[in-house]
């Protein structure tokens, strides 16, 4: 597939100079935070430490990075425990809660699987029916077991790896939200690459912060238009090069081209966009509905045929 992971345009080209940006680049991508503050000096203090906190949680969940927690959990012996922080304990929490709502669609111990279907050029090679049945025995997130009271982890099943590539740029993007607050910062965007972004507050120049959806086929192309005012938005989709792989089955999706995902954190908009590339229409529809969020999907049709669910639905823009 040669389309690309969706992206989002963020307008702030109102003249108000009370609006400011800065970025910072960690987790294999750039952050950025746009706000609103008139002390310039305050307000590049404040970012600077939200960028000093990114990185400390970077150190902590970054699976390729050699010593944090992420990593010694994968070096586990089975059954053996390890006490972790309270940022990595909530992550795997929240990832094991939204591996039981979607069903088992969101799971972060994808990447046996993903390194499996690297070795194959799909769809022309693919990996026989034994071999994905092989990787499948080493994935599952109840294969990890949580203990509450103590924060400590094991690993049931030894050959499970924890990766939390499709949700740790929007838990950071929480935290980087919380510490703002903690700033006194009461309005702005924190967006990772412009593939997840959060709101909260109001824009000085109108009542929501205006974004707009590009098509992952053609970026100069619009979409959607989307205010957003408190909650974060999320864009899932195909890589050239590289699956999008339904846990569930352990094969490559191709009837979908993006998956977009709107909730109240940003860390479940972004496990939601990668899940609900995989889900059916109709699982989707269930699971907005019951949790109250919203989706939109594209299809990988001639028509580019589009889905709307939660509140999108039947409004393109009701958020």
């Amino acid at each position: 597939m040669d389309s690309s992971v969706p992206k989002y345009k963020i307008d702030t080209s109102v003249d108000d100079k009370h609006i400011l940006r800065f970025s910072h680049q960690a987790m294999a991508t750039v952050f950025e935070v746009i706000f609103v503050e008139e002390d310039e000096t305050y307000a590049a203090q404040a970012a600077t430490s939200a960028f000093i906190e990114l990185d400390r949680l970077e150190q902590e969940l970054s699976f390729f990075i050699e010593n944090s927690e992420i990593s010694r959990i994968n070096s586990l012996s089975q059954n053996d425990l390890i006490t972790i922080s309270q940022d990595t304990f909530d992550c795997l929490k929240q990832c094991m809660r939204l591996y039981q709502w979607t069903k088992g669609a969101f799971d972060i111990t994808m990447r046996p699987l993903f390194e499996l279907w690297e070795k194959y050029d799909f769809p022309k090679t693919y990996p026989d029916e034994d071999e994905i049945s092989m990787a499948m025995t080493r994935i599952g997130l109840p294969w990890l077991q949580i203990i509450e009271e103590t924060h400590q982890v094991r690993l049931i099943n030894k050959s499970i790896r924890i990766d939390l590539g499709g949700f740790g740029k929007g838990y950071a993007i929480d935290v980087l939200k919380m510490h703002l607050d903690d700033w006194d910062i009461k309005s702005g965007l924190i967006h990772s690459g412009q593939s997840t972004v959060s709101a909260f507050g109001k824009n000085p120049n109108y009542m929501k912060w205006p974004l707009s959806i590009s098509d992952p086929k053609n970026p100069d192309i619009i979409v959607q238009k989307i205010d957003l005012i408190h909650g974060a938005l999320s864009g899932s989709g195909l890589k050239k090069g590289q699956h999008i792989i339904d846990p569930r089955d352990g094969k490559p999706i191709r009837n979908k081209q993006a998956a977009w995902a709107f909730a109240p954190e940003a860390g479940e908009a972004d496990a939601l966009s990668t899940a609900f590339m995989v889900m059916t229409p109709e699982e989707i529809a269930t699971y907005c509905e019951k949790y109250t969020v919203s989706g939109l999907t594209i299809d990988n049709d001639s028509d580019n045929t589009k889905h709307y669910f939660g509140e999108w639905a039947p409004k393109e823009n009701h958020l």
